[in-house]
């Protein structure tokens, strides 16, 4: 038997429920316990035991104790507004499948009510997709699960409902909770009009670059250009995208297919970041890390290696070598002992043997003795 809807109304003793979908099933149920209609006269046996033309009460002891005990799966609609239940009734009379974030707003806890609480955010009137389904339910749900976990990580169905079950008595102000908060607080002060270029793929991403930016950098210097930067990103990957596959840069087809399929994947999700702030730094290569940081992070050292070409920048002990990812050095221009930031403007590519060379303090004639 297909699943019924119900909706709490009441949760004193007695609860009381409005049916949503399955009202003309339950009816039937009743009006067979009541012995107002009979089974179809070509109905086939159970078990062996003849049912056909039988009244409830005519059925064998052992049919009836379990039609009896014949368990219904109800899901329960809590907290819900009259707008919302009309929606679900509609799209189930529709035969429409309720989606699995649909369903996830009937689970009880209070961590659906921190998702409902999150969706309401300012910054989500501002994105470029709809509401529909709970769309919106269901890319903060997403962005929680991916603060619980750190960064870049599965945020499919199945973790979300793992979620919504794991933490029942979630906090909302929790430093989870609070962190959320922040980075949609602010994206809410970046993007403060309609802006139809976030769409659901790279809101994810976004949040990531956010998130990181506040981890590692000094996001105040960039915060200014955050929106310009953005929207000219989009504008790149649609003019790579228009190019046949052969003309376009590598980078931007691998970005490409990470954003249109598996899109809810770890690993497509830390690309998307990495790729998003890589072009990030490329744009803004003097911004400077926090806490006065010695060594370039992962994403400084792609941006400076595309940059460079891969292309050693000292020549002390080479011509300028092509070297491979395995085998390079990201040095400062400017030595981070002399005061040099490890910034993507004050790094450069260097081949093992002149990073080397220069450490041991061997500097041919004619070099830059501040690197």
């Amino acid at each position: 038997m297909p699943k019924l809807y119900w909706r709490r109304t009441s949760t004193k003793a007695p609860e009381t429920y409005d049916v949503v979908d399955g009202q003309q099933r339950l009816r039937a149920i009743w009006d067979f316990f009541d012995g107002k209609f009979k089974l179809p006269k070509d109905a086939e046996p159970i078990n062996g035991e003849a049912i056909a033309g039988c009244l409830y009460d005519d059925l064998p002891d052992e049919i009836r104790s379990h039609f009896d005990v014949y368990p219904l799966d109800i899901v329960i609609l809590e907290d819900t507004d009259e707008d919302e239940v009309r929606e679900m009734f509609l799209r189930l009379q529709n035969g429409t499948s309720l989606k699995a974030q649909e369903k996830r707003n009937a689970f009880p806890g209070k961590m659906r009510d921190f998702v409902r609480q999150t969706a309401q955010q300012p910054f989500f009137q501002r994105v470029g997709f709809t509401n529909s389904r709970f769309a919106y339910d269901h890319i903060a749900a997403q962005l929680i699960l991916l603060e619980m976990q750190g960064g870049p990580a599965n945020i499919k169905n199945a973790d979300l409902n793992k979620m919504y079950d794991d933490h029942r008595d979630f906090d909302a102000s929790s430093p989870v909770g609070k962190a959320v908060k922040r980075v949609l607080d602010i994206l809410a002060s970046v993007f403060q009009e309609k802006t139809p270029e976030l769409e659901r793929y790279n809101v994810i991403a976004l949040y990531c670059v956010i998130t990181e930016l506040l981890r590692q950098y000094v996001i105040d210097e960039v915060r200014p250009h955050l929106h310009d930067w953005f929207v000219g990103f989009e504008a790149m990957r649609r003019q790579q995208d228009a190019r046949p596959e052969e003309e376009a840069d590598a980078d931007w087809v691998s970005y490409r297919e990470k954003i249109s399929h598996s899109t809810d994947a770890g690993d497509s999700i830390r690309f998307r970041m990495e790729f998003m702030l890589r072009h990030l730094l490329e744009q803004f290569p003097g911004l400077s890390p926090k806490d006065n940081q010695r060594g370039f992070t992962h994403v400084q050292k792609l941006a400076i290696f595309r940059r460079d070409k891969g292309i050693c920048q000292l020549r002390l002990r080479c011509d300028g070598v092509k070297i491979t990812w395995d085998d390079w050095h990201a040095d400062h221009k400017v030595a981070w002992s002399r005061g040099g930031k490890s910034t993507v403007e004050n790094g450069q590519v260097a081949c093992p043997a002149c990073n080397l060379a220069k450490g041991a303090g061997v500097i041919p004639v004619g070099a830059n003795p501040a690197n």
